[in-house]
């Protein structure tokens, strides 16, 4: 009974996001206010129906319903009950239904906290979403319907959940990276209502720019935790291995991290708000884009959802009539978006013009190393394209971003002049290049680019502590009293510029120092990498709730001295029968220690052992963090609570 109520729960859904499409904008339209006002709960009460499905299906999980064939397929009664609501999300139709909830809880976030906007633009902006709404309802109840049953016969137990994903990284994963995805769509509305109403003003930017970076932030995040699950869970020891749906997430991040520099012009200036709304649209489109990927079954990939072409055919039909219809309005408005304002060539909007130019050229870089090889298997022809041509274009794109970051941190808007900006400039490059250099020889002398890299990296972190400084002693009451009068949204940036120096630091440390060894290891063998020891003691079985394992016991020695046991694990699930890889990690700020067992070998007792030493690899997820961290503080600055003075608005360019 609760199943049909959740799967009633969603044809209501649908019901009112078709209402919520058209009747606030007829409302808008006739100047009806009443029908204007239905928006807000309207979005609130999608929101409350969605999760009431949501519950529904995480009952028939808890309750091993194998009536249901979702439940069937991705479940089993001896799944711990943590990954069984986890589960929920672990295939095609739970994670569109999570996706569809998260669509639903920003929806009815913009209902609650949009105070500061006027009615209008916020029943013009929940009308798109709700459009967007109807998309995924109607291709989840009509292709991909989480809530059907297989009645009268359905199966004793289920078919378990894939092994892969029975991960603690399964709960917190997808979530995030979903509200990065979706989160994009309240960028996309606004951008859309801005282009219906005809304003797109810095008042417009204001109010989009919060939930932007919100949306970021989270999807920051959600990639960090799939580079992490990737990096201890398939045995592999990568962190990153340009994977076409590790892409697919990728792409919107980089014209996302676009958006939000634009939006900043736009709101400050005035400026670039044609380029703004492209960037908008082209964020939110390669989110579907990569929903096509994931689920068209056009990928082979351990990230992979679906294989159904038909599905796969309807969401690119949909991101058709997204794109497509959004760019029709966006060329009907044009003549709104001229502007006659201007910037001199040494100013704040230049840098972050060349800022946006280098993020789309890396986001045209992946989104063509991607398709390239769909397009020569659709046309009979062999493309491979790996992470050499990824990682040409994107060491010097990255050098080159974070070149002009400081610059476009310590420069004005409008203009600036060379003579105040030398000092600095001069100040953050020989700094840079002094403790970069002293960094680059630790652990021991690096390459000619991992020096370069480690250069730009010191040369970022002092360029904004340089600024940060000077700004907070402007005030002549202290540099701690003084930097507490700086604003949120500054000490977002700053934290989000720094935390992608670290993760930069991060990739040059373990690219270029990690030390790696397979070897064939019997117990009482000894292998030494980085300075440990790692002796393996013994291969023994142990059960777990649904797997049988052979645990391996390695101890780890330096310079004779104990610092530790690890214990991976061979792993075999006994209802997928399916063998995976449970690696032991020694975690650590400064280093990890990494062993993986790998299969037995023809001797008795003998085993091959992949055994890891990894300098920096968790600053690459501690800059994410912070980079995440920076974004929300930034989101969080109190002037996003206030409307835009008017008069502010017209000083504006």
């Amino acid at each position: 009974m609760i199943v049909e109520i959740g799967h009633f729960a969603v044809w209501l859904a649908l019901g009112l996001a078709v209402l919520q499409s058209f009747a606030p904008l007829l409302g808008t339209w006739k100047q009806q206010q009443s029908w204007i006002n239905l928006a807000r709960p309207l979005a609130k009460v999608q929101f409350l129906l969605v999760s009431l499905s949501l519950v529904a299906l995480g009952w028939a999980f808890y309750n091993n319903d194998f009536s249901v064939t979702y439940v069937a397929n991705h479940s089993n009664s001896d799944l711990p009950w943590g990954y069984r609501l986890s589960a929920i999300w672990g295939g095609h139709e739970g994670s569109l239904l999570l996706w569809i909830w998260m669509l639903a809880a920003w929806g009815a976030a913009v209902a609650l906290l949009s105070r500061t906007v006027p009615a209008s633009m916020v029943a013009k902006v929940l009308a798109v979403m709700g459009m967007i709404a109807v998309g995924f309802l109607s291709f989840m109840l009509f292709t991909s319907n989480p809530f059907a049953r297989m009645l009268p016969w359905f199966p004793i137990d289920g078919a378990d959940l894939n092994p892969l994903l029975q991960d603690p990284g399964l709960v917190v994963h997808p979530p995030m990276l979903y509200m990065g995805y979706v989160g994009f769509s309240v960028a996309f509305a606004f951008a859309v209502a801005g282009l219906i109403s005809g304003r797109l003003d810095p008042a417009w930017a204001r109010w989009a720019r919060p939930w932007t970076t919100v949306a970021w932030a989270f999807l920051t995040v959600g990639i960090a935790l799939g580079s992490w699950w990737a990096y201890y869970e398939l045995g592999w020891g990568g962190w990153w291995f340009w994977d076409p749906v590790e892409n697919a997430s990728f792409m919107p991040w980089l014209s996302g991290t676009a958006l939000l520099h634009s939006l900043a012009v736009t709101e400050k200036r005035n400026l670039f708000r044609a380029w703004t709304v492209l960037l908008a649209i082209l964020t939110f489109s390669l989110s579907l884009l990569g929903t096509f990927l994931v689920r068209s079954g056009v990928l082979t990939s351990v990230h992979a959802f679906a294989n159904d072409p038909a599905r796969g055919t309807f969401i690119l039909i949909f991101l058709a009539v997204v794109a497509g219809g959004s760019l029709l309005l966006f060329a009907m408005r044009a003549p709104l978006l001229q502007n006659k304002a201007g910037f001199k060539l040494l100013s704040r909007e230049t840098f972050l013009l060349g800022n946006n130019l280098l993020l789309l050229t890396a986001t045209f870089v992946v989104l063509m190393g991607t398709l390239f090889p769909l397009i020569g298997d659709a046309m009979d022809l062999r493309i491979s394209i790996s992470g050499p041509y990824f990682n040409a274009f994107f060491v010097p794109l990255t050098l080159m971003l974070m070149a002009i970051l400081v610059p476009g941190v310590l420069a004005n808007w409008k203009r600036h002049r060379w003579a105040a900006l030398k000092a600095p400039l001069i100040w953050a490059t020989v700094g840079g290049v002094i403790t970069g250099f002293l960094a680059s020889l630790w652990p021991e002398p690096t390459s000619f680019v991992g020096t370069l890299a480690m250069i730009m990296v010191m040369y970022v972190v002092i360029g904004h502590l340089y600024d940060w400084y000077k700004k907070a002693t402007a005030f002549r009451q202290g540099i701690w009293r003084g930097s507490r009068r700086l604003q949120r949204s500054y000490y977002g940036m700053i934290l989000a510029h720094c935390g992608l120096a670290l993760v930069v630091a991060g990739i040059t440390m373990v690219t270029h120092h990690e030390i790696e060894r397979d070897v064939r290891m019997v117990p009482g063998d000894t292998v030494s990498v980085g300075g440990f020891d790692f002796t393996f003691e013994d291969v023994k079985p142990r059960k777990g709730p649904n797997y049988d394992a052979m645990r391996g016991t390695f101890l780890v020695e330096k310079n004779g001295r104990k610092v530790t046991y690890m214990y991976p694990e061979k792993r075999n699930y006994r209802v997928a029968q399916q063998v995976m890889t449970q690696v032991a990690l020694r975690p650590g700020l400064i280093f990890d220690l990494y062993v993986a067992l790998g299969e037995e070998l023809d001797m008795p007792g003998a085993w091959a052992v992949r055994v890891y030493y990894k300098p920096g690899v968790r600053w690459l997820w501690l800059g994410a963090l912070i980079m995440a961290i920076g974004g929300l503080l930034a989101a969080m600055d109190k002037r996003y609570r206030k409307p835009m003075p008017i008069e502010k608005q017209e000083q504006v360019a």
